[in-house]
């Protein structure tokens, strides 16, 4: 069982790596399109200010991942085998996206990998509405929320630099872009980095509660009294989330780049911040949102400043069908790999 056990949690930590690659977009995705930084220096960049983002949680406890630990399932039905089936399903979803160019919710994909092996092996009433409701109701306000803080701060900078020498302008916010993208990715990595750790977190406790004798289990589970993640696994989350950053998705950046709309240095400012602000403020309510559907919507809320035919409808609507399937496709793909790995047991 340790051997499983450690396997899964091996298996999550690198979904963490796969979560930075795709969701690398997220954070440089503007940056790049408006050359404020070349692509090299940009996922260096964004991988930096996720992994320092990291320390936070040394400070105040990382609220996010007890969501996705205790918040979404029940913790009772939540066993190694549990979570390699979440991890296969949410992995596989994942890299298929990505391959294709996809921005998807690398978390919302970790969630319905999460609900399919519990739903399908145990039933559902094991499954925690008020939780996966927060969620769900999340899917459509976050990218509401971006793009509509996208859009009037936009309309704000328009009026503020109405009179002002526009090449002058660019190169500032091509400048500004540095911090925003900075604090985006910072953002990104309150919230994103989250998610893994707590589902090793619980895999970890859980086994630990069943065999509390296993020594290389206490050293993996050494945890202060009211803390749930372990300050090692923290680190080496937020390193692989980093990581997978740096290598990225390049597809997908170049999707949110330049496939939504025409993205120049005051929109780039804009969509960051306004995706920050909304990251921000979820992560510290343990709200698991997407990165992907809050910058996407800013992103499209600064296009449509310019009207409603400045935004590229028919990679929005690819983009949006991404988002509907990912939670039912991962249910399904991880809930009949459980049923498969339960015909072994």
């Amino acid at each position: 069982m340790v051997t499983v056990v450690i396997i899964a949690a091996v298996i999550a930590l690198v979904f963490s790596y796969m979560n930075g690659m795709n969701d690398a977009a997220n954070a440089i995705a503007t940056v790049v399109a408006t050359k404020a930084l070349t692509p090299k220096r940009a996922v260096w960049w964004a991988g930096f200010w996720i992994f320092i983002s990291c320390f936070v949680f040394f400070i105040i406890p990382p609220s996010v991942a007890e969501t996705m630990g205790k918040g979404i399932v029940d913790a009772g039905k939540i066993d190694h085998f549990v979570i390699l089936a979440a991890l296969t399903g949410a992995a596989f979803w994942t890299f298929v996206c990505t391959k294709f160019g996809l921005p998807i919710s690398a978390s919302h994909a970790l969630i319905g990998g999460l609900i399919g092996p519990v739903w399908f092996g145990f039933g559902s009433e094991y499954l925690i509405a008020s939780g996966i409701g927060n969620i769900l109701l999340f899917i459509v306000l976050s990218p509401l929320i971006g793009m509509v803080l996208g859009f009037f701060m936009h309309c704000f900078f328009m009026k503020v630099l109405k009179n002002s020498n526009y090449k002058k302008s660019e190169n500032a916010f091509r400048r500004l872009q540095l911090f925003s993208s900075a604090v985006f990715s910072f953002s990104f990595g309150l919230n994103d980095g989250q998610k893994t750790m707590g589902i090793v977190a619980i895999l970890l406790s859980a086994a630990l509660a069943q065999n509390p004798d296993n020594g290389l289990l206490q050293l993996l589970y050494n945890v202060d009294e009211g803390q749930f993640v372990p300050y090692w696994l923290m680190i080496v989350s937020y390193l692989l989330i980093s990581m997978g950053t740096i290598i990225g998705g390049w597809k997908v950046i170049k999707t949110l780049g330049s496939g939504l709309t025409k993205v120049t240095p005051v929109t780039g400012f804009c969509s960051e911040l306004s995706g920050s602000l909304t990251l921000i403020t979820t992560a510290f309510l343990g709200i698991p949102v997407s990165t992907t559907h809050t910058v996407t919507g800013a992103i499209i809320g600064t296009g449509l400043t310019d009207g409603v035919k400045s935004v590229k409808w028919m990679t929005a609507k690819n983009i949006v069908w991404a988002w509907v399937l990912t939670i039912p496709a991962t249910i399904v793909i991880s809930g009949l790999f459980y049923k498969l790995i339960a015909l072994f047991l």
